[in-house]
């Protein structure tokens, strides 16, 4: 036991000692290829279980011959050890170069495209993260286009539409300044008018910009739907009367919620108003309330004919207004895109949906937490 102890001490003592030279060396090479640290930890193996031997044979007296046998065979060792270390780190370099190539496609703007050859589990672990990361930056790369051809459509239709107003306004203003206006009290009101469409323009711009840099804030209070809804078809009647559209209310069970009263108001006139101008005379505009698990939806349903189905997913964009029919005479497709914004920061949703003759707007909310 004794002798068996004495052998176990030296040939920790010489692997040791290759052991400590080679973390030496590691350390000093950790900035170069992995190939090299491949080479070096097979080195450090082979000249560890080599350095134990001689140190056990030489305190064992072995006699020349055997520790010249002993040698060769573990210089035999280490030469497959030290090729196949070398192979192996090549075969994970070239690996990692592909990886690399792929890689700087990705960073160049185009979409990665994983090697095709065969790699470690860390490497293809690292290429399916790059793949899901490659597809996020793809969308979100369409989700910017997507926002900054609306961002130049918002401005080149705020630009007609302002345009247009304020010519007119120039015109009125000097027809009554040189005394050639046929019915001055027509003018004056022709331009309490454009004045009253560019304020509510501007408001919008206003709203819209509070909503895309987070500054929208709510006070919200425990209210019943049935009071918004009955308040905004108040509010909405006398555009409805005067387009010849019905307004129908349809009443579901009172549920409460937390909302802002100011703001939601604004949802509703929102949609009421789009939903009035695009449904012709004789038509009906619907606003029913249903209560669902959790939540509560509200819906506007009109009578537009619908919209395509392509364009569904745009219509709470800003500054999106469809095909020609769809476009109002005034106003920069600006109003549901702040419902969307009012409703998203009050942790609800905004969905549209064709239904036969028309559209259905439907803003969910969540119900209000019952009183502890």
């Amino acid at each position: 036991m004794k002798d068996v102890l004495l052998i176990a001490l030296f040939a920790l003592g010489g692997a040791g000692c290759a052991g400590i030279a080679g973390a030496l060396v590691l350390r000093l090479l950790r900035h170069r290829s992995v190939a090299v640290s491949l080479f070096v930890v097979a080195a450090v193996t082979v000249t560890a279980m080599l350095a134990g031997t001689l140190a056990v044979a030489r305190a064992m007296f072995l006699s020349p011959h055997d520790l010249w046998v002993v040698t060769v065979i573990a210089a035999m060792a280490a030469v497959v050890a030290l090729a196949t270390a070398l192979l192996l780190g090549r075969w994970v370099v070239a690996r990692s170069r592909e990886l690399t190539v792929a890689a700087r496609d990705f960073g160049d703007g185009g979409r990665f495209a994983a090697p095709r050859t065969a790699a470690t589990a860390e490497l293809a672990a690292l290429s399916r993260e790059l793949e899901t990361t490659s597809a996020r930056l793809d969308a979100s790369r369409q989700r910017e286009q997507a926002l900054e051809a609306s961002r130049r459509e918002l401005v080149a239709w705020i630009s007609h539409d302002l345009r247009t107003p304020l010519a007119g306004l120039r015109a009125m203003a000097e027809a009554l300044e040189d005394g050639v206006a046929a019915d001055p009290a027509r003018y004056r009101r022709q331009i309490r008018t454009e004045v009253d469409r560019l304020n509510s323009m501007v408001t919008d711009l206003f709203e819209l910009s509070r909503i895309h840099a987070g500054a929208l804030s709510l006070s919200p209070s425990r209210l019943s739907l049935h009071d918004l809804v009955d308040e905004a078809l108040s509010g909405a009647d006398p555009l409805a009367r005067e387009r010849g559209v019905r307004l129908v209310g349809e009443r579901g069970a009172a549920v409460p919620v937390d909302v802002d009263g100011r703001e939601m108001t604004r949802v509703l006139a929102n949609l009421l108003v789009n939903a009035i101008r695009h449904t012709p005379a004789d038509g009906t505009v619907a606003v029913a309330v249903e209560e669902r698990a959790d939540a509560v939806v509200l819906s506007v349903t009109d009578g537009c004919g619908g919209i395509p189905e392509a364009d569904l997913a745009r219509v709470f964009d800003t500054g999106w207004r469809g095909s020609a029919a769809r476009t109002p005479p005034a106003g920069a497709g600006l109003g549901l895109a702040i419902v969307r914004g009012i409703v998203e920061a009050h942790a609800g949703r905004t969905d549209v949906r064709n239904v036969p003759g028309g559209c259905r707007f439907e803003v969910t909310l969540p119900t209000a937490a019952a009183p502890s």
